[in-house]
């Protein structure tokens, strides 16, 4: 049963009614509103009269000799207007976003290891809630990536803060810092002192598997931090063929959080002990002083949902 004290809810307010009244509000007139908004002072007149009857009839405006004020009433509708007027227009612009979003092009670069985890999960995401858009995707270090950027030859790029690359002149999303792990083969001596964080100081007269033949620019900065210059036995370019050359007991290696999840089964990776700093930062890049299409936006934010399921502190343990 309805109760009876309380009154009956108006009916439905049309959201024109809401937004001559705010036009009405804005100019004290009628008439100015009226001009404003392209009608005439009569319908502009009848949409306020039909407001009042919805909100029960209580004036809204006093007519005075020139113009309206706003009564009692009146003033406290102002906020709730504005605030469902603020949302309409609001949801009006996410909405033309995702449209724009649903075609277009998208040039994205990433840096190799990104390419494990991160870009997989961020692209597949991306491919189903926007199938029109036109995707292009290049493999390169941090430096080349963002000289292609410079050049407009890339809509954004996964770029990492090893080597020192200048950052400073783009534009940067935070996507995560990078935990380190070392890489040793299965019977290491360090996996039986149960597997917790190892100082790379430990492994000074380790033989090393690198991308590079010197340590500086690279994931090894770590180990000249720490004190040491590590000899590095064996240059090898790609991830799974590192792992190939740890597993046979050719040396060990260090491996960035976002490789950790294709471990193989015969390798087996420590944290590194935390020094005080993440070993590196990764970023999405774009040109400074350049706009940004709803494409590139909206892989931003599925390269930042991949980026929370990286492994931050627990390696695949073999």
């Amino acid at each position: 049963m309805p109760n009876p004290h309380r009154p009956d809810p108006p009916a439905d307010l049309a959201t024109v009614w809401l937004r001559v009244f705010l036009e009405v509000a804005r100019y004290e007139s009628f008439t100015v509103a009226a001009r404003t908004l392209g009608w005439t002072q009569s319908a502009v007149s009848r949409q306020i009269a039909s407001l009042e009857g919805a909100l029960g009839g209580a004036p809204l405006f006093d007519r005075l000799p020139r113009g309206v004020r706003l009564t009692e009433a009146g003033r406290v509708l102002v906020p709730y207007a504005e605030t469902v007027s603020g949302a309409l227009h609001g949801a009006v612009r996410e909405l033309a976003a995702l449209r724009e979003a649903a075609s277009g092009r998208l040039r994205f670069g990433a840096f190799p290891t990104a390419d494990a985890a991160l870009v997989p999960h961020a692209l597949g995401a991306f491919r189903t809630r926007h199938p029109g858009v036109r995707v292009s995707r290049e493999e390169g270090l941090t430096p080349s990536l963002l000289d292609r950027l410079t050049e407009g030859r890339l809509d954004l790029a996964v770029v990492s803060t090893t080597g020192g690359a200048p950052l400073s002149a783009y534009e940067l999303r935070h996507l995560l810092d990078e935990s380190l792990y070392v890489a040793v083969p299965a019977g290491h001596p360090l996996v039986g002192e149960g597997g917790g964080p190892v100082r790379l100081g430990r492994l000074a007269d380790a033989d090393w598997i690198s991308g590079s033949p010197r340590p500086e620019g690279t994931l090894l900065d770590a180990a000249l931090r720490q004190g040491f210059r590590p000899r590095i036995a064996h240059v090898v370019g790609e991830w799974t063929a590192k792992q190939g050359y740890v597993a046979a007991g050719l040396g060990v290696a260090l491996v960035p959080a976002l490789a950790a999840e294709s471990v193989r089964p015969d390798v087996v990776l420590l944290p590194v002990h935390d020094e005080g700093a993440p070993a590196r930062a990764v970023y999405a890049a774009t040109a400074r002083g350049r706009s940004t299409s709803p494409a590139v936006e909206a892989f931003v934010g599925a390269l930042r949902e991949a980026a929370g399921r990286i492994p931050r502190t627990s390696p695949p343990m073999a």
